[in-house]
């Protein structure tokens, strides 16, 4: 059940001030009937109207986003835009992302109003695998795939990384057996982890790429900055 005010705040536009005088001037009825009690307690099958126009509350909120560079995956920072601007919804307010890039890191990210199931994708009980492309400036040493799959320590961590699966990408404009290149899957999402892996191997990532996460891929259709709703088999295949 839910408060008449709360009801209306979902279903539409209005401030939860706004509603409660629209309910106060009795343009809002429940089962034909008009209530001016904001704290009305709504239920499952109960008929609301305002001015007349029956109301519904949507659905749970699931978003794939193919963030650009210079876009936050937050909405306190004031230096560059939030990924959320990117979006044409009602109700952005209400959003929140599920795991996040760096500022200078593009591609998959999820944007949904769903806590338990953002919680799924981003606890690292779960072991939701995010796999990224990465661009380093040295090449990279194939000695170290089984350095990130025994894990990293990291500077100022008690714990050492999960184990990571680190998969090299031929690269034909150097010598045969080198590369700058390679596809790196985590089951975590630490402070600019991807970043701070190679830096304690002594690389740097130049470049980054978020493509998959779980068993979802990227939208090859979706340019940068462009999204999508996600259907309910891709809802499900994270849940």
């Amino acid at each position: 059940m839910l408060r008449l005010d709360k009801f209306l705040c979902d279903c539409t536009e209005l401030t939860r001030s706004l509603a409660k005088k629209v309910i106060h001037k009795g343009r809002v009825s429940v089962n034909g009937i008009v209530i001016k009690d904001a704290g009305h307690a709504v239920k499952d099958r109960d008929i609301v109207c305002l001015d007349g126009n029956s109301l519904q509350l949507r659905g749970p909120t699931y978003i794939m986003l193919h963030k650009p560079e210079g876009f936050t995956c937050s909405t306190q920072e004031e230096t560059h835009p939030s990924a959320l601007d990117l979006l044409d919804v009602d109700k952005p307010d209400s959003l929140h992302f599920a795991g996040r890039l760096d500022v200078d890191t593009t591609g998959l990210i999820l944007i949904t109003d769903d806590g338990q199931w953002s919680h799924r994708i981003t606890s690292p009980k779960h072991r939701c695998d995010k796999r990224y492309r990465v661009e380093l400036a040295d090449p990279i040493d194939i000695k170290l795939i089984s350095v990130f799959a025994d894990g990293i320590q990291l500077r100022g961590e008690e714990l050492a990384t999960l184990p990571a699966k680190l998969e090299l990408i031929p690269d034909e404009t150097l010598p045969q057996g080198q590369t700058r290149q390679a596809y790196l899957t985590l089951q975590e999402g630490r402070y600019h982890q991807v970043k701070r892996m190679f830096g304690a191997l002594g690389n740097k990532v130049v470049a980054l790429h978020r493509g998959r996460i779980g068993d979802l891929t990227l939208d090859p259709e979706l340019a940068p900055g462009e999204w999508r709703y996600l259907n309910d088999d891709e809802i499900k295949s994270l849940g």
